[in-house]
């Protein structure tokens, strides 16, 4: 999103403030823009959190297995425990809704706010949303794939630079929280690193945050590491769990068969 910015602001001026440049436009005081505009932070600020306390895996988990994902494995909402506990596609789908919402909440920043800073704005309440949920008593996800979101929506190069990280971490130990504890570490000093000659404040901060967040929702995975607790990723179990289901399934319909009446013209022959 970051290089078509020029383009969009070159051919549509509004987008760079957003719905927010309208009316700034029209306000002549100091003090009434600095009104609207903190306004227009208040509503990104509200829609994206609201949107971020939609955690995919607990509603996932609840509605269709029957079970709140909280009271299961490591108790955390997100999409590796939804894996280990009911497969790989319930991961896919945790990672898809959760992916999604974040795009949702960022596009309402840019077009309310306008430019990255709406942006980053919108993707930090989405994490703390998603992280702290209003509808399931503030107790959600640690906000890894929402972060992931905000930074391959704003900056796709970062985003290939830190996923690579993450994924290097993870072909050496298989652990998905040591993975992104790393990337975490490192999201910071890649921004710095790609930006360092235009870097914004607002960029740094948001950087620096994520970094921190992230680690810190993770401290008791680096409990369990520095105590060699925490478990690896098993990919052979997740196929495994999701041949049973099919077997059961199978068993299930058999059974059903069996159970079913017989047709009265089948005891008349």
């Amino acid at each position: 999103m970051r290089y078509l910015l020029p383009y969009l602001f070159e051919r549509f001026p509004a987008l760079e403030n957003g719905l927010l440049y309208y009316f700034l436009e029209k306000t002549e005081s100091g003090a009434g823009q600095a009104v609207l505009t903190v306004l227009g932070y208040v509503l990104v600020a509200l829609i994206a959190y609201l949107l971020g306390s939609v955690n995919t895996a607990i509603l996932l988990s609840t509605k269709k297995y029957g079970y709140d994902i909280r009271e299961y494995g490591s108790g955390n909402a997100g999409m590796t425990n939804m894996g280990r506990t009911f497969g790989a596609k319930a991961a896919a789908v945790t990672a898809l809704g959760d992916f999604g919402k974040a795009i949702v909440a960022l596009v309402f920043g840019f077009l309310i706010v306008g430019g990255e800073k709406g942006m980053y704005a919108a993707g930090f309440f989405c994490i703390v949303g998603h992280s702290f949920p209003l509808y399931f008593h503030f107790k959600g996800g640690k906000g890894v794939i929402v972060a992931a979101a905000t930074i391959l929506f704003i900056d796709p190069l970062v985003f290939l630079a830190t996923v690579l990280i993450f994924l290097l971490m993870f072909g050496a130990t298989r652990i998905v929280s040591a993975s992104s504890i790393t990337a975490a570490f490192f999201y910071p000093l890649i921004v710095y690193a790609f930006h360092f000659r235009i870097l914004h404040p607002v960029e740094l901060a948001f950087a620096l945050f994520i970094g921190l967040f992230v680690i810190a929702m993770h401290r008791e995975n680096i409990h369990r590491m520095l105590n060699r607790e925490e478990k690896k990723v098993d990919f052979t179990k997740w196929k495994k769990k999701r041949e049973e289901k099919k077997k059961k399934a199978e068993r299930a319909e058999r059974l059903s068969r069996k159970d079913e009446p017989k047709d009265k013209n089948d005891d008349e022959t």
